[in-house]
């Protein structure tokens, strides 16, 4: 019967000898089973070059040694948010979500949820053998009462909740067209199941709507027991607590299948449909800014809720984009609506951010005291340090060769009549104190990123040219 596995399998010596065709599953485990109706129900439908498979983590995820389909590994407990992904993003993939039930029913059982209410075609196979297989056995979801794990070392109590009924929760939501709980441990039970899985991939080929099959399947290693009595386990023991059979099928009733949008992958109509200027920017900058890095600058904006960091953060993000470097901006808020501190960590790199983090900042622009005491140290030797000195009197010790510039951001913003616009003020005290770009560039951020009003535009300009000039009147070397 054909199928679409690798005709050798890389994981083991090299894909030779007897172990090239073989997989590293325990003996007696389902998952072998349970992969290999898969990839007889994509054969069978002619679906293997149009197929995605997703896998996080556990034992499921090594799936990907063995399929020859498209294959993506997530986050652990993810693999629904990354398969609807795939989906939207190519309406004609074959999508399967390959999970296991710690992986499932419990780090991700938000995911699985609102994946399946969705109901978007899309089909997942949920690995039930009770316990982390992978791990070293804990109690998952799933396991029985009274059934003894690596963290229920005397037997799951009530006091630890029962076991997770997954098959019937989904079919309870609207979204599921088909909902199937099978198993393995016979010859009739496999057949059930070879059948239930090719039904939910044959529903996502037709269009009409998502499949969930919930399998029973054997883990005899941590069952600690040899495959036959594991089969005998899960027949006397499984059975009773998740019955066997279909739980939702309203597919007769379906009249019409799902038509997902097409999206584009035009990037003129997506700046388009976003009503982005239909102009590229101009580009002021010279070359990238080494005198302040060799090829990444990370800066640090750091203040409290209302200080306009991450807007600021977000302008000079967009400025390097429009420069042509690779630009990232990553914001973390504080606990705190007002007070406190609230930062973004932006990188702007020559060719590529490798990690869009900013621990130690070339430059940090700081708006209030608990930043400034928070912050100051990290700031690397030989970097800068900009600062409303409006709000902060005091600088804590800094590295060796740290330029410090403090410029009265609120004040030059409330002389304006706008105290909004200290984070503008700064972006100009920024620019004179590190000359990371040309005056040109930020103004053409401030104009593209900002409300297109004249009035606001004007101001703007106003706030951060006067930044530019209170950072150079207050520090005469900059003019030079």
């Amino acid at each position: 019967m054909s199928t679409v596995f690798y005709e050798t399998f890389e994981r083991h010596a090299h894909a030779e000898g007897l172990k090239a065709h073989s997989t590293h599953y325990c003996p007696g485990c389902g998952h072998g089973l349970a992969q290999k109706y898969l990839s007889q129900a994509l054969a069978e439908l002619g679906v293997q070059d149009r197929t995605v498979a997703v896998s996080p983590v556990g034992c499921s995820v090594f799936m990907y040694y063995y399929m020859d389909v498209g294959n993506t590994q997530s986050a652990h407990g993810r693999a629904p948010v990354v398969a609807l992904g795939h989906k939207l993003a190519n309406p004609d993939a074959i999508v399967v979500s390959y999970q296991g039930d710690g992986d499932l029913a419990s780090i991700g059982l938000a995911e699985i949820v609102s994946a399946s209410q969705l109901g978007l075609p899309i089909t997942v196979i949920f690995i039930n053998n009770g316990t982390y297989g992978m791990t070293g056995g804990q109690m998952a979801p799933t396991t029985l009462m009274g059934q003894k794990t690596a963290t229920s070392p005397d037997g799951r109590t009530a006091f630890m909740g029962q076991p997770m009924k997954v098959a019937e929760i989904i079919a309870g939501l609207d979204g599921p067209v088909y909902v199937e709980r099978v198993a393995l441990f016979d010859n009739k039970q496999r057949a059930r199941a070879r059948k239930a899985i090719k039904k939910a991939v044959q529903l996502q080929v037709e269009g009409k709507g998502y499949a969930f099959i919930e399998v029973l399947s054997e883990c005899p290693i941590q069952l600690k027991m040899d495959p036959r009595d594991a089969e005998k386990w899960v027949k006397e023991r499984m059975v009773e607590v998740f019955p066997l059979g279909v739980k939702k099928d309203i597919t007769q009733e379906l009249e019409t299948q799902i038509e997902l949008p097409r999206p584009s992958f035009d990037p003129d109509a997506l700046l388009q449909q976003i009503g982005a200027p239909a102009s590229k920017p101009p580009r002021h900058a010279q070359g990238f800014p080494r005198h302040l890095a060799e090829d990444d600058v990370s800066i640090k904006f750091a203040g409290s809720g209302g200080d306009g960091a991450q807007t600021a953060a977000l302008l000079v993000t967009r400025a390097g984009l429009q420069e042509g470097f690779d630009a990232t901006h990553i914001p973390s808020y504080g606990p705190e609506s007002r007070g406190g501190t609230s930062y973004a960590d932006v990188h702007v790199a020559e060719t590529e951010v490798l990690s869009p983090a900013a621990p130690r900042p070339h430059v940090l622009v700081v708006f209030n005291s608990p930043s400034m005491r928070k912050f100051a140290s990290t700031v690397v030797p030989g970097g800068t340090l900009v600062y409303d000195s409006t709000i902060v009197t005091e600088v804590p010790p800094v590295a060796e060769g740290v330029r410090c510039y403090g410029v009265p951001f609120t004040e030059i913003a409330m002389e304006l009549g706008k105290p909004i616009l200290k984070n503008v003020v700064s972006l100009g005290a920024l620019q004179a104190a590190t000359r990371i770009f040309p005056e040109e560039t930020f103004l053409t951020a401030l104009e593209r990123g900002l409300k297109p009003d004249p009035k606001i535009q004007e101001i703007n300009r106003q706030a951060f040219r006067k930044g530019v000039q209170a950072c150079r009147d207050l520090y005469p070397d900059l003019k030079k």
